[in-house]
């Protein structure tokens, strides 16, 4: 009897993955290929679309070439980078502009002309009108890419989050889908009604025949060709919800963190959003048609987490790897605050006007408090939010931590110090593709109970409530000098504009 594996393909900011995953949750075959975004000048993000299909084509088909001969590949589970926005041509499949990053913020000046406010926006989609987002990216590529405006006069655009360019292509275009949980990060969607929006349609220009349709995360989706395989195609999710599923966060109050690219706190509310000033109502997941299997998170998001140090590494070589980092903060003798604006900051303040900013330099400051400092900023953002969720009445006691950087113990340290959480690292650093897989498995209804596995490091706060307090005091006192200087300066236009 042939085994069944489920096969995962996580499309991320700096990597295309594929997995093949028994029924157990053991991964038993994965590959990789990395995907750089192009920064062509100050503000902006993005990829070559077409690199990056070929990057998520060439991982699906190295891990199917892997499977033993007998092996059945069960079904398809695919989670990607929620933001960011591909434009095509429906009948060339060729992509017509760059695919932007969900880091990109050029159209920020094109927000201030949306006709829509921000609490109304918010209401609507449970987001904030950012060029985070896509909806303005997209307004953007057609008053600025003469080939993606000829192509929406001709009835031949196609515009769509990078999950649904992947279904797209990989079915030979049968199938043009989006689940809500990709479908919000539009800034497009109705987050209670579950359908594409008119009055944001409208006021961002777009029309809703160039979008995909809106299906349930886990269902049939279609199908993907690929190395002589014909998969069904069973759930697609977002990148951080595949996340939170792997992590096993389907109870209502249940929270974990992400430091990936970015760092994404989210707390399950269970089958209604509940709204915190500064932070997201993010859809979950949606199991089947209907409401009875839906849930909704609220979320916080640091935009620049593995980014800022990926930075510091590329751009001023201060370490090569991020393995590194841990090493390096316990060698800083002298605390320095770094406000990482790479990107914009996200929540709870969601500005892309201010400067990423150091201070405290003084003689005796070294590369080891530059890079402590970084990190424990990031540690700082996240605590910014935890705080305004505690506030809404959460008793959280306790965070799982997943990503490329759940491996840095300075921060995970020092995350437990300024939120007073206790800080749960899990083994499995491959929390979004197990959460894609088991959202595929559900999808042909297999009803899988895969528990991740924690590490076995656990982080209590060492400081107590007084010294916690203290240094978020003066945390928030330089962020809001930052945020006023760097208002002062763009108005005087002596530093370049994001």
């Amino acid at each position: 009897m042939a085994e069944k594996l489920i096969i995962v393909l996580d499309q991320g900011s700096s990597s295309s993955r594929a997995l093949a995953v028994d029924l157990d949750g053991n991964i038993r075959f994965k590959s990789q290929r990395k995907v750089e975004p192009a920064y062509p000048g100050p503000g902006r993000a993005e990829y070559d679309a077409e690199r990056l299909y070929a990057s998520a084509a060439d991982s699906l088909a190295d891990v199917l070439a892997k499977l033993p001969p007998d092996a059945e590949a069960a079904a398809l589970g695919i989670a990607a980078q929620r933001s960011t926005i591909v434009l095509w041509d429906r009948e060339t499949g060729a992509p017509l502009a760059p695919a932007l990053s969900w880091q990109d913020g050029r159209a920020l000046d094109l927000l201030g002309r949306v006709p829509v406010s921000n609490t109304k926006v918010h209401d609507l989609t449970g987001l904030y009108k950012t060029p985070y987002y896509s909806a303005s990216k997209i307004a953007w590529c057609l008053e600025n890419v003469p080939e993606a405006k000829a192509a929406a006069d001709a009835g031949r655009l196609l515009i769509a989050p990078v999950a649904s360019y992947l279904l797209w292509r990989l079915s030979g275009g049968k199938s043009f889908a989006a689940d809500p949980s990709q479908a919000q990060r539009t800034l497009l969607f109705n987050l209670r009604r579950l359908r594409w929006e008119p009055k944001l349609l409208a006021a961002f220009g777009v029309s809703g025949a160039l979008l995909p349709e809106v299906r349930p995360s886990v269902g049939r989706l279609g199908y993907a060709e690929a190395a002589g395989r014909r998969i069904p195609v069973t759930a697609m999710l977002g990148d951080q919800q595949a996340a939170m599923l792997g992590l096993g966060l389907e109870a209502p109050n249940s929270a974990a963190l992400n430091y990936g690219t970015g760092a994404f706190l989210l707390v399950n509310t269970g089958r209604k959003p509940v709204k915190i000033r500064g932070l997201l109502n993010s859809f979950g997941w949606q199991e089947g048609k209907g409401r009875k299997k839906i849930c909704y998170f609220t979320e916080s998001t640091v935009n620049s987490a593995g980014t800022a140090l990926e930075w510091l590494a590329r751009n001023f070589g201060i370490f090569s790897d991020i393995s590194e980092v841990d090493a390096m903060c316990r060698r800083s003798k002298n605390r320095l605050h770094c406000l990482p604006a790479i990107g914009g900051l996200g929540a709870p303040y969601w500005d892309f006007s201010t400067f990423t900013t150091f201070t405290g330099f003084s003689p005796h400051t070294d590369k080891y408090d530059v890079v402590r400092g970084v990190t424990e900023g990031i540690a700082y953002m996240v605590a910014d939010a935890f705080d305004l969720i505690r506030k809404k009445g959460f008793k959280i006691e306790e965070l799982k931590v997943s990503g490329g950087l759940s491996k840095v113990d300075w921060l995970l340290q020092f995350q437990a110090d300024v939120t007073g959480a206790r800080i749960v690292p899990l083994e499995e650093a491959e929390a979004t593709a197990m959460g894609a897989g088991l959202a595929a498995a559900r999808g042909l209804g297999l009803d899988l109970k895969w528990q991740p596995k924690v590490s076995g490091r656990v982080f209590e706060p060492a400081i107590g409530e007084e010294e916690r307090q203290k240094l978020l005091k003066g945390w928030r006192i330089f962020v809001k000098d930052i945020r006023r200087t760097s208002r002062d300066l763009r108005r005087l236009d002596v530093l370049p504009h994001a």
